[in-house]
């Protein structure tokens, strides 16, 4: 794995948008308050050339897309690549891509949900790490945010491991429309679905978007991983019990060594006695760590976690944790 160097006050931060379009976001404009914080952090904010291009689909052209990632990785002033938001089309850009320029211009890459599909491509095909975690976009959260940019900071600037633990609430409200209107809801905590340890590689983000990698030159070896996955509104049990079936049944399904599952959102319906029978429907997963609940997916807070990173899962009957060794 290569990792890339951590951030320190002064850099800059290039933001880019492989999938949706600025334009789309700045219809609810939180962008004062997002360069604030930046600027808080002693960081500054660039951005894309073609951020703000905007067709039917709320996206841009894959050339526009494709020439913002390569400027940014070759820009030697830039030491990282923030998404505006995800989508639906980052996967469009990968047949496309430089991985040469990549591999050799190694840099923190964070966001998530159709992002995934960049992350993990790049895990297989240059092996650099990147970091699932908030888009551009995310930082624009007035209320609400701390944990989410502790979690961001502990990991963009810091090389000791980080060890997670529940957020004590959680939201999953349209706190981009309204501000004022935000709902907290208490968290029960990890779901321990399946007792045991292990350390490994942390593949995955977005279930949906990683199925789409499946077949491809772009998905990356399961074979030692911890697979992190979760998944948005529009995917509900069945839809996730089959995408985790057909990632399971790949052919190196067999070396998975623990799971980690973000937390659903309510329009999921997702339960944890249906998510219980969804495990147990998965022999690939059978004596290995299952961790359910966290604070990683479409819900606030939310983790910056290393995809390609080094993690250690262990699950007990009275406790549970997940450490980002190396990251």
């Amino acid at each position: 794995m290569t990792f890339p160097r951590k951030l320190t006050r002064g850099d800059v931060v290039r933001v880019v948008a492989p999938a949706r379009s600025r334009a789309m976001v700045t219809e609810h404009d939180h962008t004062g308050l997002i360069e604030a914080r930046f600027a808080e952090l002693g960081l500054t904010l660039t951005y894309g050339r073609h951020v703000d291009e905007r067709d039917a689909l709320d996206s841009s052209s894959i050339a526009s897309r494709v020439a913002d990632l390569h400027d940014a990785f070759a820009d030697p002033s830039v030491a990282a690549i923030l998404t505006v938001i995800g989508g639906y089309n980052s996967n469009e850009l990968l047949p496309y891509l430089d991985w040469e320029l990549i591999r050799a211009n190694p840099k923190i890459l964070c966001g998530y949900s159709d992002i995934s599909a960049l992350q993990n491509a790049i895990l297989a095909r240059t092996g650099l790490v990147t970091y699932s975690g908030p888009h551009w976009s995310t930082f624009g959260m007035r209320d609400h945010f701390e944990q989410t940019l502790r979690w961001f900071t502990d990991v963009m600037f810091g090389s000791a491991p980080v060890t997670l633990a529940p957020a004590d609430a959680w939201s999953d409200d349209l706190w981009f429309l309204d501000q004022d209107k935000r709902e907290l809801i208490p968290n029960e905590g990890w779901w321990r679905l399946r007792p045991g340890a292990a350390e490994g590689r942390l593949v995955g983000g977005n279930l949906s978007t990683l199925s789409l990698l499946q077949g491809t030159p772009y998905m990356p070896s399961l074979d030692g991983a911890i697979l992190l996955l979760e998944d948005d509104f529009e995917s509900h049990p069945a839809i996730f019990a089959r995408n985790l079936t057909s990632l399971l049944q790949q052919p190196d399904a067999a070396g998975v060594r623990g799971l980690v599952v973000g937390r659903f959102q309510k329009a999921t319906r997702m339960t944890r006695p249906l998510l219980e029978q969804i495990i147990a429907t998965q022999p690939p997963l059978e004596g290995v760590p299952v961790l359910a609940n966290l604070d990683v997916g479409h819900t606030y807070p939310l983790a910056t976690v290393p995809i390609g990173g080094l993690a250690g899962l262990a699950v007990g009957g009275g406790e549970a944790s997940l450490t980002l060794r190396r990251h």
